[in-house]
C-alpha cells in the first residue's frame, strides 16, 4: 500500500508549503514476521528531513510570541537535519543563523548549510553536556552573546513535540486509515516521540511507542530496566542521546531496541537496494527496530516507522564502501597483519592508482577525485614508484611551462626508490615511515597489497579500543 495525503493546490508560492503531508510506503520486501510495516517518506520535505516541521513551528512560535524579531539571528545546536531545516524556513523569513555542530557530522550537511549562507560553527563531538565544548552548550553562550539572537533550544522547546502532535500524528493517523498498532521513532531532542505519543495517547491509546536507539545511547537501558548507563558513541547522527531532554517523555514508551552502528548502516543500505528508498543512517536504525518488533509478534499487527532524512546527505559516509572499511563495517577478512589496516586493497580494485606513462595532469585529477595525497605507479601490475603532492608540485614549479609542466609523464616526477614494508612486520614498523612523512607501501612477497598512513593506524587503534 502506497498512500498519499490529497495533491497540493498550484502554484505553489514558497518551499514553507511543500513542508508537510509526506507519503506512507509500505514495505513488502523484508521479513516483517506476521506484521504490515509503513515507512513515512519524511525525506521528501524540501530540507529533506522530518526536522523541517519542527523549524517551521518553532520559528512560528517565536515570531508570535516576540522573542523572534524581524532580521534577528536564531542560534541553535544541532545535529544537522533541525540545523537545516532552520535554515530552509529561516532565511526565507530573513534572519541570520548560527548552528553549533558536533565533529561527527557527514560533511554533506555542513557543506548543504553553508551553502544556504548559515554561519557553522564545528565543535567536539566527544564531551557531554556541561563540558564547556560541548555543543548545545556552546549555542546557549553564543545566544546570549549576539544582540538580537533568540536560542530556539529545540531539546526544551514545547514547539517541537507540537510540530507532530499537530500535523505528523494526524497526517499517519489519516494516512493509516485509524488503524494502527505501533509506530517506531528515535530519540534525539524527543519531539517526534512526545509529540506523536500525546497524539495516539488521545486518538488510539493502544497504539504503541517504540523506540529505537543506537547502542552507546542511555535511552533504551533507561526504558526498558530502568538503569542510566555511562554513554558511549555511535556514528548514527541525529538520534541518541547522553541525557534526557526536559521535552522527552520516555512514559509514553513501550519498548526500546538498542541498534548497533552496524546494523543500521546495514538496514538503510538494504532499504535502498529492496526498496528504492534512499534514506539516512538514523532511518536505517529505526528500521532495523521496527522490523526487530515485527518479528517478535505472534499476531498480525500494522506498524509504521521513519524515513527521517535523505540518504544524499551521507554519501560520503555510509555509502561510501571506503569509510565503512575505515570503519570496520565491511566484511573483509582480517589477518592478524599490516594488511588489516589498508583502507583501500590494490588486488580488490579499491585503490587508487596511476600508470607511468599517465600525464601529471591526469595524476592531479586522480588526487582530486579521491581525496588522496598519493599515487602508488603501477605498470604491468607491479608497483614501480610513488607520486604524491610535493612531487607534482616540484615537477611542475620546475617546468618553464606549467602547462607544458602538467603534460610531463608520471614516470619524470615519481619517487622510484621506495620503502616498503612486508604484510607480516609489525605495527611498530609504521613509526618510523610516518616520522620522516612517508607512507607505508604494504607488500606480499613482490605483490603490492596497498598503502597505510597515519589515519588508518589511528583507525584501526580506535577500532581495537
Amino acid at each position: 500500500m502506497a498512500s498519499t495525503a490529497a495533491p497540493l493546490p498550484l502554484p505553489i508560492r514558497s518551499a514553507l508549503d511543500l513542508i508537510g503531508r509526506t507519503p506512507v510506503l509500505e514495505l513488502t520486501e523484508f521479513d516483517t514476521g506476521p506484521c504490515r510495516l509503513f515507512l513515512k517518506l519524511e525525506n521528501t520535505n524540501p530540507g529533506g528531513s522530518i526536522k523541517d516541521r519542527i523549524a517551521l513551528t518553532m520559528i512560528e512560535a517565536a515570531e508570535q510570541d516576540g522573542r523572534l524579531k524581524p532580521g534577528g539571528t536564531i542560534v541553535e545546536a544541532t545535529a544537522g537535519n533541525t540545523g537545516l531545516g532552520l535554515a530552509q524556513v529561516g532565511i526565507l523569513k530573513g534572519y541570520r543563523l548560527v548552528l553549533v555542530v558536533p565533529d561527527k557530522m557527514a560533511r554533506e550537511k555542513i557543506q548543504h548549510l553553508r551553502g544556504l549562507g548559515v554561519d557553522v560553527r564545528i565543535t567536539r563531538s566527544d564531551v557531554g553536556k556541561g563540558h564547556p565544548d560541548y555543543y548545545q552548550d556552546i549555542a546557549e553562550r553564543l545566544a546570549k552573546d549576539i544582540p538580537g539572537a533568540f536560542f530556539i533550544n529545540q531539546f526544551a522547546n514545547p514547539a517541537n513535540p507540537l510540530a507532530h502532535e499537530t500535523s505528523t500524528g494526524p497526517e499517519l493517523w489519516a494516512q493509516m486509515e485509524h488503524d494502527l498498532d505501533a509506530v517506531v521513532v528515535g530519540v534525539g531532542s524527543g519531539g517526534t516521540l512526545t509529540g506523536l505519543g500525546r497524539f495516539f495517547k488521545t486518538v488510539s491509546p493502544r497504539t504503541q511507542m517504540i523506540v529505537a536507539d543506537p547502542v552507546g545511547s542511555i535511552i533504551a537501558p533507561l526504558v526498558n530496566d530502568g538503569v542510566m548507563i555511562e554513554p558511549g558513541s555511535w556514528v548514527v547522527e541525529g538520534i541518541g542521546e547522553d541525557f534526557v531532554p526536559s521535552i522527552c517523555d520516555l512514559d509514553l514508551v513501550t519498548k526500546a531496541f538498542s541498534i548497533s552502528d552496524r546494523e543500521s548502516i546495514d538496514t538503510a543500505r538494504a532499504l535502498l537496494a529492496k526498496a528504492g528508498v534512499l534514506g539516512g543512517s538514523s532511518s536505517g536504525t529505526l528500521l532495523a527496530a521496527a522490523l526487530r518488533y515485527c518479528r517478535e509478534q505472534t499476531e498480525p499487527k500494522r506498524v509504521a516507522t521513519f524515513c527521517c532524512d535523505t540518504g544524499a546527505k551521507y554519501l560520503s559516509k555510509m555509502f561510501n564502501d571506503h569509510w565503512l572499511s575505515e570503519q570496520g563495517f565491511d566484511d573483509r577478512s582480517l589477518h592478524g597483519d599490516l594488511r588489516d589496516l589498508i583502507a583501500r586493497r590494490y588486488g580488490e580494485g579499491g585503490a587508487t592508482t596511476i600508470g607511468p606513462d599517465d600525464t601529471l595532469n591526469t595524476a592531479y585529477n586522480r588526487m582530486r577525485q579521491a581525496d588522496v595525497s598519493q599515487l602508488p605507479v603501477i605498470d604491468d601490475g607491479r608497483l614501480i614508484g610513488l607520486l604524491d603532492e610535493s612531487d607534482l608540485l616540484q615537477a611542475v614549479e620546475d617546468a618553464a611551462d606549467r602547462t607544458r609542466g602538467f603534460a610531463r609523464k608520471v614516470s619524470t616526477a615519481m619517487t622510484a626508490k621506495l620503502n616498503t614494508l612486508q604484510a607480516h612486520e609489525p605495527l611498530d614498523s609504521l613509526l618510523p615511515l610516518f616520522q620522516r612523512d612517508e607512507v607505508a607501501l604494504v607488500m606480499d612477497g613482490r605483490d603490492y597489497l596497498g598503502l597505510v598512513t597515519r589515519i588508518d593506524l589511528i583507525n584501526h587503534l580506535r577500532r581495537a579500543a
